[in-house]
């Protein structure tokens, strides 16, 4: 798998600058975006230019303040979230799996929703925006695994079982139709809570204890690495910018724009799953 990745090589120059990077700084705290798991068939939300791909995704307080919403989230989400709940870890997940067993990388803070480092093997793992396999109630603060609530919604709504539609980022897909007959239930422990995903929608702020995890995680690393993300959400641009306030080396793997341009040691603009394999050729 290594081998084949490498023979898309990088250039000469290119190549020599990441030796240098990894050689210099020998415990990277890594922060990822959507770009590593799109190789997985879990589209992303932005091209290479920061801007979006689709409509911007559901904001937390229309879902909490609009019944029908809700029905629209849930009755796509039965098409979409099968995308998203069958998705197998990549070789960019596997490769950062690898380097932390190498002791090269210290932690992962992850912007994504789906799980896949840690199926790929990644122990230290900041689900920085939740995990969208889980839903809690926002009354009672109940939890349940995704697939159970799925497996109610359809037994509520037959009919939309088998629709299919193109699948979204994290669990939505792109389905227009009459949504006003969808059965929503309400928490089965309260009675009457909201389920929601157990994510961070976008809105909604992240919980103060996985920020201070992650600014934790920067802090005790020699350098960071940001791979597969445009930053342009500041969840995730915030630890870049305190890495650079306090001169922490930063590098990107990331095919386009980011909002840090100007901030990193070094960017490499080439699949990430290149780019990690070289750095993972570098550490012998």
């Amino acid at each position: 798998m290594t081998s084949a990745i490498q023979s898309m090589t990088l250039g000469v120059e290119t190549r020599q600058a990441l030796d240098d990077f990894a050689a210099r700084y020998s415990r990277l705290a890594v922060l990822t975006g959507a770009g590593v798991s799109t190789a997985s068939g879990i589209p992303d939300y932005r091209d290479q230019h920061g801007e979006w791909k689709r409509s911007p995704p559901m904001q937390h307080q229309q879902f909490m303040g609009n019944h029908a919403a809700r029905q629209r989230y849930w009755a796509r989400a039965l098409a979409g979230f099968r995308v998203l709940g069958q998705a197998q870890p990549n070789p960019a997940h596997r490769l950062l799996a690898e380097l932390e067993s190498l002791g090269r990388i210290s932690g992962v803070i992850t912007q994504n929703v789906d799980g896949l480092h840690q199926r790929a093997g990644s122990r230290r793992v900041i689900d920085l925006h939740g995990r969208a396999d889980r839903v809690r109630c926002m009354a009672c603060g109940a939890s349940r695994m995704r697939h159970a609530l799925h497996a109610e919604l359809t037994q509520l709504n037959p009919r939309w079982a088998d629709v299919s539609a193109l699948a979204a980022p994290d669990g939505d897909a792109d389905l227009e139709a009459d949504f006003s007959d969808f059965r929503v239930p309400d928490c089965t422990r309260c009675g009457s809570g909201i389920w929601k995903p157990d994510v961070v929608f976008f809105g909604d702020s992240v919980p103060r204890e996985s920020v201070e995890r992650a600014f934790a995680l920067v802090e005790e690393s020699d350098a960071l690495l940001v791979v597969g993300s445009s930053l342009m959400v500041f969840s995730g641009f915030r630890f870049v910018r305190a890495a650079a306030r306090d001169g922490k080396p930063i590098a990107c793997f990331n095919l386009g724009l980011t909002r840090a341009d100007d901030l990193y040691t070094l960017k490499v603009e080439a699949p990430v799953e290149t780019s990690l394999a070289a750095l993972r050729a570098c550490c012998g």
